[in-house]
């Protein structure tokens, strides 16, 4: 390409970021809150690692958090846990506990 065409080509501020932000390109857990309806919210926990078993760690958070959850398969993520209620904290609490992720490779988002 000449000067004069990078120039004149569009800015995209998003370029760098793109690599960034594939969950599988990094090691880090990420924790989200959706907004459903009034006030009702779901939490997902995507990035765990495919030697733990989803389904048995689901069933664990069912039962200490007091809440219903399902693992929902993404072509994209792998698979995603779906737990109801805003339980961000709490999951993030006991994967440091448990040993399964350090404090520093969970991200928690949302508002």
């Amino acid at each position: 390409m000449s000067d004069n065409e990078e120039l004149n080509a569009p800015f995209d501020p998003f370029a760098d970021v793109e690599e960034e932000t594939n969950p599988k390109a990094t090691n880090y857990l990420h924790l989200r809150i959706q907004q459903r309806n009034g006030r009702k919210t779901l939490t997902t926990l995507q990035g765990l690692s495919s030697e733990y078993n989803t389904k048995k760690i689901l069933k664990v958070f069912k039962k200490e958090f007091a809440c219903n959850g399902t693992v929902v398969e993404d072509e994209e993520l792998g698979e995603v846990l779906q737990l109801s209620g805003d339980q961000r904290l709490k999951i993030a609490e006991f994967l440091v506990k448990e040993g399964i992720a350090k404090k520093a490779n969970i991200k928690v988002h949302g508002f």
